[in-house]
């Protein structure tokens, strides 16, 4: 038998036969809003991760706050770390439950790309600064990113991704719209694919895990607080009773990493009950469902949500946190007002959108797509403008 590479439709026809008949699969794809050939050899999900992955604003990332100011520890998490863990617990849960990988990917690796500087403080400033021209929230934030902000391309701005990850990145929307296409009808449904669904969720079990891992790396919180948790107890006593030797920072990682693979392993359990006892025939079925499947127990549900209140309550609002955040707003409105009152430093490429988009969504683009340290810098330059 001669060998030959690995062609797009022959991936096309391997999706076909190996995923579950609720998965999106890349040949039935609505497409992308500016048409294009099909690549020889990757599907169109491959393509929009690449793009993803190419973009200035995924290696922005690197540079902007998770909940430490970027720069505050070596080992803290970014929104490029996070982004990537996200991406790996996604690809998992896709691949038990036969979803399709490339695409659960895909939208992990964009969810954040809209994020600020400095966090969710940043996106609470933006948001009250635009509160009279349209406000601002981080999901919205990546899909004009994608849509719109990113211009690497001769044809077209944005990054011109397929409907279903655009559809991934919405992620809290009400509805989701979908164009006509050679491959379906247009409609309007209460929730997003199995895929989307999948990275949702991914994303905030491993939010909290990291941001326990890195409040206890910095002290901000510790572990006789986490004893009155129930996941906490849990996976201390399951590390303790098996390996009994595991000390201080590295026993701590363990009962992290079995916390966040409890909660996966739940997830999948729970996500299967559920689809096996509603039959879905399709993913249009998923859409179309009054609920979303993608889900853990009630149990761990409520210990996760326990977990979560535990963290704003006790890190998300600690004193350490809490003063670089306001120091982080401060700098957002110093330079935001500063640009408003002088667009001509926005620079040529962003001033060209002014005309279309308005003067403050146009600040606001360009705010938004700083970086911690660039936004510092900033500031510091127009302090005496």
């Amino acid at each position: 038998m001669t060998w030959s590479p690995t062609e797009r439709t022959q991936v096309e026809d391997i999706e076909k036969k190996t995923l579950s008949v609720f998965a999106q699969l890349s040949s039935e794809s609505v497409g992308r809003k500016n048409q294009e050939p099909s690549h020889p050899y990757r599907t169109v999900y491959q393509r929009d991760r690449a793009r993803i992955i190419h973009s200035q604003a995924f290696r922005r990332l690197e540079y902007k706050t998770q909940v430490f100011l970027n720069g505050t520890g070596d080992h803290l998490r970014t929104r490029l770390t996070h982004t990537i863990e996200v991406s790996s617990v996604s690809r998992t849960i896709a691949t038990a439950l036969g979803a399709n990988q490339d695409l659960t990917e895909a939208i992990a690796l964009a969810h954040d790309l809209g994020h600020p500087p400095f966090g969710h403080a940043g996106e609470k400033k933006l948001n009250e600064i635009m509160i009279d021209h349209g406000g601002f929230e981080h999901n919205q934030q990546s899909l004009r990113t994608v849509e719109i902000l990113e211009t690497l391309y001769p044809s077209f701005d944005g990054l011109n991704l397929t409907y279903e990850v655009l559809e991934g990145i919405m992620k809290h929307s009400g509805t989701f719209n979908r164009p006509e296409s050679k491959n379906k009808p247009r409609e309007t449904f209460q929730n997003p694919s199995i895929e989307a669904q999948i990275a949702n969720l991914a994303d905030e079990i491993t939010y909290y895990a990291h941001d326990l891992d890195d409040g206890l790396d910095f002290n901000l919180i510790n572990e006789k607080q986490l004893t009155k948790l129930d996941l906490w107890q849990r996976c201390a006593s399951f590390v303790d009773q098996n390996y009994s030797n595991l000390k201080q920072k590295r026993r701590r990682s363990y009962i992290i990493r079995n916390l966040l693979d409890l909660q996966v392993a739940d997830l999948i359990k729970a996500s299967t009950d559920y689809i096996l006892a509603h039959k879905f025939l399709s993913s249009d079925e998923v859409r179309r469902h009054y609920e979303r499947i993608i889900q853990n127990s009630k149990n761990i549900a409520e210990s996760s949500n326990e977990l979560r209140s535990f963290l704003f309550e006790n890190l998300y609002h600690h004193e350490d946190v809490a003063l670089p955040n306001k120091r982080g707003e401060a700098i957002i409105s110093k330079v935001f007002d500063t640009l408003i009152k002088n667009p001509s430093l926005l620079g040529d490429t962003t001033a060209k959108r002014v005309e279309e988009n308005g003067l403050h969504r146009t600040v606001c683009d360009y705010v938004a797509g700083m970086t911690d340290r660039y936004i510092m810098e900033k500031h510091d330059n127009l302090a005496n403008i």
